[in-house]
């Protein structure tokens, strides 16, 4: 799946019970989100950007943060002077989900 066909989609509510991607079907998308990387255990998507300062950070992470807000899909966002760190995963099933790669492609369009 392209980078633009999964910008476009809407995460589905995940209400548990279902057993988390496996690092063979992560690896085969994780093209779809370039800049993104798959945790050692392949249970999470991290990607940190750079900024030129503090207030370009912030902004980055408050405008991550609206969009995780509005598809019901939230991040663990980490910034500071220069940096935002965004880790996707699906809590309710402690590992990756198709939504967490919507996630990453909306935010890469930032």
């Amino acid at each position: 799946m392209s980078s633009d066909q999964l910008q476009n989609r809407q995460c589905l509510p995940c209400q548990g019970g279902v057993v988390p991607m496996g690092r063979e079907e992560a690896e085969l998308m994780l093209p779809s989100v370039p800049g993104w990387q798959l945790s050692d255990d392949a249970r999470q998507l991290r990607r940190s950007f750079t900024f030129e300062n503090f207030v370009e950070a912030q902004l980055f992470a408050v405008a991550a943060g609206e969009i995780s807000e509005d598809q019901g899909h939230h991040p663990d966002i980490a910034y500071g002077w220069g940096y935002c760190t965004i880790t996707f995963y699906t809590h309710k099933i402690g590992g990756l989900h198709e939504n967490d790669f919507i996630m990453a492609a909306k935010v890469n369009c930032l």
